[in-house]
This record gives C-alpha cells, structure tokens and sequence, in this order.
C-alpha cells in the first residue's frame, strides 16, 4: 500500500511534519513496514484543504489531531480486507 503525504510548504504550515512522524510511529507499532510504502511528495494540488494525504491513489485531507484516527480507520482498514 503507498501512503503519500504532502510537505509542500502550504501543507507544511498545516502540520503535515507531524502527520508523517504520527504515522512513521503507527507504522513501527503495528510493524507495518512490509505493507506500507510511506512518502513524500511536493504539492499535490490540494493547498486549500488541509494536508494532503493518498492512500493508493485516493485523496484524503487529514490533520494532526486526526492522523491516528485516519490512519486506524482509513490504512487499517485496507490492510485488513
């Protein structure tokens, strides 16, 4: 599964540094490493919404005070079906 994360400068500003450290952290805890390609990317075209996060593709906006939330139900999820 690729989890992408925008750090373009707007979604810098929104936290998007601790969006990638919530889910580095997750990562190592559910020892998802095998499963989960975690990444980066510049702008993604989604400056107005929050930061920016794909989860294979699709388009999500998250925050910091939800990334754990995102993360159990939308990365979770997946890897279970």
């Amino acid at each position: 599964m690729d989890v992408t994360v925008c750090i373009g400068s707007s979604c810098h500003v929104k936290g998007s540094h601790r969006v990638v450290d919530q889910f580095q952290k997750l990562i190592e805890e559910h020892k998802l490493h095998k499963y989960i390609e975690l990444k980066g990317a510049f702008c993604m075209g989604r400056c107005s919404d929050g930061v920016c996060v794909t989860v294979d593709g699709e388009a999500f906006t998250v925050f910091p005070e939800t990334a754990k939330m995102f993360f159990e139900s939308n990365i979770m999820t997946k890897l279970r079906t």
